[in-house]
């Protein structure tokens, strides 16, 4: 059976689609979903966050793989739904209107 992420971490296998390259595409995944989805991932993959910056502290960024590379994505998008979840209950940052703040650097992995 193929899976997406590396071994040990299974659980966020049904949550595949939140490995996104890219903060303008989590971004635009965040407020695509229902606070229902956001939970969902969030409830899976929080749980995980420790355990997976562990694993990812052991992994060489040169040649990394793509389950390693997925894995790093779905944290990434994890940080992006943490904030929803936690504090604001809604996908949009509450009482910004159209606003919107772009990183214009990311990391190239």
């Amino acid at each position: 059976m193929t899976t997406v992420f590396p071994d040990g971490f299974h659980e966020l296998e049904p949550f595949a689609d939140w490995a996104i390259q890219g903060e303008r595409a989590r971004y635009a995944k965040r407020v695509a979903s229902t606070m229902e989805e956001l939970q969902a991932f969030y409830d899976v993959a929080f749980p995980l966050l420790q355990k997976g910056t562990v694993y990812l502290e052991q992994v060489a960024m040169e040649g990394i793989g793509e389950q390693d590379k997925r894995l790093l994505w779905a944290f990434c998008s994890l940080v992006t739904v943490a904030f929803p979840v936690e504090a604001w209950g809604q996908p949009r940052v509450p009482d910004s209107g159209p606003a919107s703040i772009d990183a214009v650097v990311e990391p190239a992995v």
